[in-house]
């Protein structure tokens, strides 16, 4: 079982930057490939960014290619999501995602994760 608590998120405006967290609960971190989602008012919840076990395979949805970056420091089980230019559209709640893994995986779907956290409100103003 993991537990997963996001932080980070906030209030920005058009064009800034903001780092979210997610730190999981568990001694087995470095066994689960990791994900972003978010999920806009009124509106379904979407792939972000995906991490493999080691952290050397990424995956990044085509909107926030070069602009986003997810990483993870498995001494501090903890997987970041840092945000640059962000736009008025980017608001939603961001959830992070575990996967138990036994090899470089990473998954773009939400029916690939197992282990979900409860979100943090990332808000872009214009």
């Amino acid at each position: 079982q993991v537990q997963l608590v996001e932080s980070g998120g906030g209030l920005v405006q058009t064009g800034g930057s903001l780092r979210v967290s997610c730190v999981a609960s568990g001694r087995t971190f470095s066994s689960y490939s990791l994900g972003w989602f978010r999920q806009a008012p009124g509106k379904e919840r979407e792939f972000v960014a995906a991490i493999s076990t080691s952290g050397r395979n990424t995956y990044y949805t085509d909107s926030v290619k070069g602009r986003f970056t997810i990483s993870r420091d498995n001494a501090k089980n903890t997987v970041y999501l840092q945000m640059n230019s962000l736009r008025p559209e980017e608001t939603a709640v961001y959830y992070c995602a575990a996967r138990f893994s036994t090899y470089e995986y990473i998954a773009s779907t939400m029916g690939m994760y197992d282990y979900w956290g409860q979100g943090t409100q990332v808000t872009v103003s214009s």
